[in-house]
């Protein structure tokens, strides 16, 4: 709470610097036309940023008394029990109020007060009869005084953030334009002095010229005087304002100045005198003030010192910090390259074959994509249990209840699963598990589509193949391990070759943290989940496939079979030696000669199905040849 309201009051803080040097631009120069050949000119009020100044300047100064507010019940820690630990936390109002108003309430105090608004609205009203240099000084003292202040209360704020938060910006942009917002800063408030000064000296030029002349009035420099009769002709008589041009004829030096006056900056329009100021004072600071031609005026000189001396300061803690803040940013990217430079160097210097260097360098490339060289094991392995359990929990918990099987679970059951899964990537075309091989993990799918085929121990004219895609799973062999009843140091095997068809992201649950949960959590052991195993199980529901389709060959076999061996005994009582061909003609006896032969042959060809149909009696040995999964022990028995 403390860290936030202190971001909101860095804020408004930065506001405020930003609202009090447009009080600098309230005077202006007013240009009056007598007639076609002569003109005037007056000192004015910008009377609509006088309001818009005061309002916003009125809506900053709520946020300081809002800051003094929050301080009086703002708890600190006793610097005295220091010693050991982080110390005690002084939470007793009155112990705060009186800590507070011995340190930091005056300063907090003289930065609250509306100064600037009762200058404008209050003191300078009350001396307006008085030279408007010396008004106009008062008036930039009074603000600047107040504007140190408001200054030094940025500092101690900025380190309060940065020792809480590590750093004032969350993000390195923002760090970046943090800093960048400071130069403008100073810009800007170069620009308002440069413009105020610009003022000055015009109206010191009109004053030293006023006393060359004898009926000179300085009165009439007001713009609230120049409805007197007698202003008229006085300004028809008066020779100042053509004295005090920037031709270069003329005697007053205005030295730095003499751009804004020759420009007509200290009588144009709002927005186009300030951001003409702004850009002077940008210039500058960029070039620390190497292009400025000075008179020999002292102010003029010492602000000409500040910008330069400023101007440096300002431009080696922009480039530091700028510098700092954008290689926060390139510093991952940077070190991705050094890996890969030196990966290499390493398959160069080993003579990979191109096409093995090609998948490694495809497996960086996909990393890379995926995390952005953020160690994500190491960020939550820093975590404490019970909330890198909730990290955990929120990114594997819907994923894992897609799986058949484990939505049976109870959740406490669940989150121990989810504690321990583990990031998993590989790129396209690759082999993550194959057939006969040991299987050390179970993979849940995030992203990407993997192919699943089996050819059930090598079988030929047998192969098997499934498509997995987000949401499936794979190594479901480990289930099965799992769940044995005596503990097994051997992998098992895996009955399917996975390999990736796009690039791949998942979860992984390795072998050992399987076995962990299954051996401490005995509600994994229920016959509820046995035929929910069975129903899901890609090799359970490929065993019988299989099984169903030898079984019904082998049926079908009997039964061809058993129709034979009808058809025999049907049959067997005729011969062909009952049926002489003496007693018959001759074309008879050749037809009875032909009928003999055949008749032979079906009686052969009977005999032969009849002998099949009594081996087909027997297991079909293509049954016998499939091996039916192992058999999970589903009760907790074994396991006490």
């Amino acid at each position: 709470m403390v860290l936030t309201w202190n971001r909101v009051f860095l804020g408004s803080c930065l506001f405020a610097l930003f609202i009090d040097p447009f009080f600098y631009y309230l005077p202006l120069v007013v240009i009056l036309i007598q007639n076609d050949s002569n003109s005037t000119q007056c000192i004015a009020k910008d009377e609509r940023l006088i309001i818009a100044i005061t309002v916003l300047r009125t809506l900053a100064d709520l946020f300081y008394v809002l800051n003094i507010m929050v301080k009086f019940h703002t708890a600190y820690v006793d610097p005295k029990s220091r010693v050991l630990g982080k110390g005690e936390l002084v939470v007793e109002l009155k112990k705060i109020q009186q800590r507070y108003l011995r340190t930091d309430f005056f300063v907090d105090l003289l930065a609250a007060i509306p100064l600037p608004q009762v200058t404008v609205w209050v003191i300078m009203p009350a001396i307006k009869n008085s030279d408007y240099n010396i008004r106009n000084t008062t008036f930039a003292l009074i603000i600047v005084v107040q504007y140190i202040f408001r200054l030094y209360l940025i500092v101690p704020l900025s380190n309060q953030i940065i020792k809480a938060a590590g750093v004032v910006a969350k993000s390195a942009w923002l760090g970046a334009a943090y800093n960048l917002l400071y130069y403008m800063l100073a810009s800007h408030i170069t620009g308002a002095i440069y413009y105020l000064l610009s003022i000055e000296r015009q109206i010191t030029c009109w004053n030293q010229q006023c006393l060359n002349e004898t009926s000179c009035n300085l009165s009439f420099i007001s713009c609230d005087n120049t409805r007197s009769s007698s202003y008229v002709d006085w300004g028809n008589q008066t020779l100042i304002f053509s004295n005090c041009g920037t031709n270069p004829n003329n005697s007053f030096n205005y030295g730095m100045f003499s751009t804004a006056l020759a420009k007509g900056a200290v009588s144009a329009p709002f927005l186009e005198k300030y951001f003409f100021c702004l850009w002077w004072g940008l210039l500058q600071l960029s070039s620390c003030g190497n292009p400025l031609q000075t008179s020999a005026f002292i102010a003029e000189n010492t602000f000409a010192i500040a910008i330069g001396a400023l101007s440096l300061i300002l431009f080696a803690q922009l480039i530091g910090n700028m510098q700092t803040y954008l290689q926060s940013i390139n510093k991952r990217l940077e070190e991705w390259r050094l890996r890969q430079r030196d990966m290499e160097e390493w398959m160069r210097h080993h003579q990979l074959p191109r096409e093995l260097q090609e998948r490694v360098r495809r497996f960086v490339q996909v990393k890379w994509l995926a995390t952005r060289g953020v160690e994500e094991e190491s960020i939550l392995q820093a975590l404490p249990a019970d909330i890198r359990r909730d990290v955990q929990r929120h990114l594997c918990l819907d994923l894992v209840r897609r799986v058949p099987f484990f939505s049976e679970m109870d959740p406490q059951l669940l989150d121990a699963i989810c504690e321990r899964l583990v990031s998993f990537l590989c790129p396209e075309s690759t082999y993550i598990s194959r057939e006969g091989d040991p299987v050390n993990e179970m993979l849940f799918i995030i992203r990407g589509k993997l192919d699943s085929s089996t050819t059930n121990g090598g079988r030929s004219n047998f192969f098997n193949s499934i498509t997995l895609r987000p949401g499936d799973f794979a190594g479901e062999e480990l289930l099965t391990w799992a769940l044995l009843p005596k503990t097994n140091v051997h992998l098992p095997i895996s009955t399917r070759t996975v390999m990736s068809l796009t690039e791949v992201e998942a979860f992984a649950l390795r072998a050992e943290d399987l076995k962990f949960v299954a051996n401490q959590f005995r509600r994994l052991h229920s016959k509820k989940l046995q035929h929910t195993f069975r129903y899901y199980s890609h090799h359970w529901r490929t065993w019988a496939a299989c099984f169903i389709q030898a079984a019904w060959r082998q049926h079908q076999r009997r039964q061809l079979a058993e129709s034979l061996s009808r058809w025999e005994s049907s049959y067997s009582w005729w011969s062909p030696d009952d049926h002489p061909a003496a007693d018959k003609p001759t074309h008879e006896a050749t037809s009875s000669t032909t009928s003999k032969t055949i008749a032979e042959g079906a009686i052969a060809q009977m005999h032969k199905f009849a002998s099949a149909s009594r081996r087909f009696r027997a297991d079909d040995p293509a049954i016998r040849r499939l091996q039916k999964p192992d058999e999970p022990d589903f009760s907790a028995d074994h396991f006490d």
